[in-house]
């Protein structure tokens, strides 16, 4: 998304100092989380994307040398945002397992003694391309798995943006992100929500992922996430 580092682009907090930003999308109110990943208030139900859990675990096992601990610190997310917002569901809209090699025990075991803390939140997987390679999570973690898309009134939920007949499309997959120039002139980058007229795609959850810069119409909406605050990418 190149608009947000053009000369003129300016970062709008709605709500300074609270983190987050509530949007209204299909006539449904949302919050868009710093811990990116979206709530949809009336359903109470935590949207999350591209997790990738067990991504450092695949890279070591193929012999890349990476640090460890990103399982641990998105599980250690979620459980903030269910304090956050009482959530009573979270949708994973694809990429749960990034791949079978990240079937490592330790992860598995760290998700299935998270779900155990956690039984009173129903868990939700809408299959990505990865959770083909990776396979469904195991029995112990508690999460249902179903195709995409996933048609809740108004929103059709899936892991591919695409456009639906059956309603506003609410997606992953492309892990969008912009680079900001700072006064220093050092380029940061910042993950964001997408949201346009027939879709929204949300940023990439996991911290081990890649991302992409993604030319957004003039009337589409960019939320970026900087300084642990949602804040809308205006001018």
């Amino acid at each position: 998304m190149s608009d947000a580092g053009h000369p003129g682009s300016r970062l709008t907090s709605h709500d300074p100092g609270r983190g987050d930003a509530r949007v209204e999308v299909a006539g449904e109110a949302l919050r868009l989380l710093p811990e990116r990943a979206a709530y949809w208030e009336r359903a109470r139900t935590l949207l999350v994307a591209d997790a990738h859990f067990g991504k450092a675990a695949s890279f070591r096992a193929l012999g890349v040398p990476v640090p460890g601990g990103t399982t641990l610190d998105g599980l250690r997310r979620l459980d903030a945002m269910l304090a956050q917002t009482g959530a009573r569901r979270i949708a994973f809209l694809g990429d749960y397992l990034h791949a079978r090699e990240g079937r490592a025990p330790a992860t598995l075991e760290a998700l299935a003694r998270w779900h155990d803390v956690h039984r009173d939140v129903e868990l939700l997987l809408v299959r990505g391309n990865h959770d083909r390679g990776a396979g469904d999570p195991p029995r112990e973690s508690g999460v249902r798995c179903v195709d995409a898309p996933l048609v809740e009134p108004p929103f059709v939920l899936a892991h591919h943006p695409t456009v639906s007949r059956d309603g506003y499309v609410i997606a992953g997959h492309l892990h969008p992100a912009a680079y900001l120039e700072g006064p220093s002139r050092q380029r940061e980058r910042l993950h964001y929500f997408w949201i346009g007229e027939r879709g929204m795609v949300l940023p990439a959850f996991g911290e081990f992922t890649g991302v992409a810069e993604i030319e957004a119409k003039v009337e589409d909406r960019v939320w970026v996430v900087a300084g642990g605050e949602v804040m809308e990418v205006t001018g």
